[in-house]
This record gives structure tokens, C-alpha cells and sequence, in this order.
């Protein structure tokens, strides 16, 4: 019987090794799964490449695990803002590496790496520092750059509700980068709401297969101090 229901967060991630490539999904707070952040935090990998839209709000979730020192590497497409703190005093003090990559070509690679799509050319970057190495055309008279796919060891999302196979959807804007790490890491460890059994979720309302999903953790909601909901957390 397929069941990727874990135990615990702490079981889904349990062979996360030192060095590994992990994609976390969300865009600033929205859709960032906070509670696997906080189990790889307890589990001790070091040195890994973490790909995100953002570079961490804060002093919780990424941002922990950056000031823990656990990261070398960050792929984002954002990563200074106001709270943004702890990965400004690394960046400065030359203890983690950046690979800066605009929104779209980031959102693009992740997608090709699912789809088996070895490497594509944008216009985005183009004539830029972002381009500087990386082959150029012109094609159909504009500029473009050779762009590689992302791949991942893991990806840690977060979703609404799940069944025991694994087919996932997702509660508004924390859906964005959810589907597409899905189907670009090794294994998709997916935190949701909601387990509910086989059959009743409408196959139309599926955004994420079962097929790209390899673990999933119950986690309970968090509700505001008001008493309502985050949108899209």
C-alpha cells in the first residue's frame, strides 16, 4: 500500500546529508514551510546550497538556518530586504556564496530541470554582469543568454491539504513555487493541513501529482494573533 504519510518532519528529513542542493518553496512568508525548516535545523546537515526565492525574513524559518551557519550557498532572486540581516552579515563577511538570479529565469530553471529541458536561452540578463560567461545569441535579432536547469536533492514545500499518495494542492498565494521544485528535486518532502483520504480530492483540483511527491508531514495551522489566517499561509 503507497502511505508517504511520515511520522514526523524529522523522519521525512532523516537522510539529508551534508552538502546537498534543498529548494524551499515560498515567496517571503507565503507557502514557506517553516516546519521543515525548523526539523533540517534540528537534523545537523551542513554546508548546503539552498535554493529560494528570498534569503530569509527575519530571525525564523530560512533565516535561522542561515545564521546557523548551515548554508554555503543560497540561489535566489531576492535576497536583500529590511529584516533581511543575517544574510547581509554573512554576505559581508564573505561566509556564504550568492548566486544572484533574476525572478524569471529562476522560476524558469527550476521548471526545465522537471521537465527534462537540458538548458534554454532568455533574453532576461541579457548585456548585464548576469551574463558575464555564459554564452550569448542573438536570435531573431535579440539578445540571449544560455541558461542552465536547477536541480535539487530536496525540496521542501508546503501545501493544503494531501492524500496518502501524495497529490497536493495548495490555499492561494502559497502555491507559488511549490509545484515546479516538486518536479525538479530527487525528493519532495511536502508539509500539508490537511490529510485526506484517497478519492476525495477532485483529480481536477490536483496541482502536484503524487508521482513528484515523496514524503508528506502533517503540520497544524497557524493562526493569526486576530484570529484569522495569513493569506496564502
Amino acid at each position: 500500500m503507497i502511505n508517504k504519510l511520515q511520522d514526523s518532519a524529522a523522519q521525512a528529513l532523516r537522510d539529508v546529508a551534508d552538502g546537498a542542493t534543498v529548494m524551499i518553496g515560498g515567496f517571503g512568508t507565503a507557502g514557506l514551510p517553516t516546519e521543515l525548516i525548523e526539523a533540517l535545523l534540528d537534523q545537523g546537515a551542513r554546508e548546503l546550497t539552498v535554493v529560494n526565492n528570498n534569503a530569509g525574513n527575519g530571525d525564523a524559518g530560512l533565516a535561522a538556518l542561515l545564521a546557523a551557519g548551515r548554508v554555503r550557498k543560497i540561489i535566489c532572486s531576492f535576497p536583500r530586504q529590511t529584516d533581511s540581516h543575517h544574510f547581509d552579515a554573512l554576505y559581508r563577511s564573505g561566509k556564504i556564496e550568492l548566486e544572484l538570479v533574476p525572478q524569471g529565469n529562476l522560476a524558469e530553471r527550476i521548471r526545465a530541470a522537471g521537465a527534462g529541458i537540458g538548458a534554454f536561452f532568455t533574453p532576461t540578463g541579457y548585456g548585464t554582469a548576469l551574463a558575464e560567461g555564459k554564452e550569448c545569441r542573438l536570435i531573431d535579432g535579440r539578445g540571449q543568454v544560455l541558461e542552465y536547469p536547477i536541480r535539487a536533492d530536496f525540496a521542501l514545500i508546503k501545501a493544503e491539504r494531501g492524500d496518502r499518495w501524495g497529490n497536493l494542492d495548495y490555499r492561494m498565494t502559497a502555491r507559488n513555487f511549490g509545484p515546479i521544485m516538486a518536479m525538479a528535486a530527487r525528493i519532495t518532502v511536502a508539509s500539508v493541513h490537511e490529510v485526506v483520504e484517497l478519492g476525495q480530492m477532485d483529480p481536477e483540483a490536483v496541482v502536484t501529482p503524487g508521482i513528484f511527491v515523496q514524503r508528506l508531514v502533517r503540520v497544524p495551522r497557524q493562526s493569526t494573533r486576530g484570529g484569522g489566517f495569513k493569506p496564502g499561509a
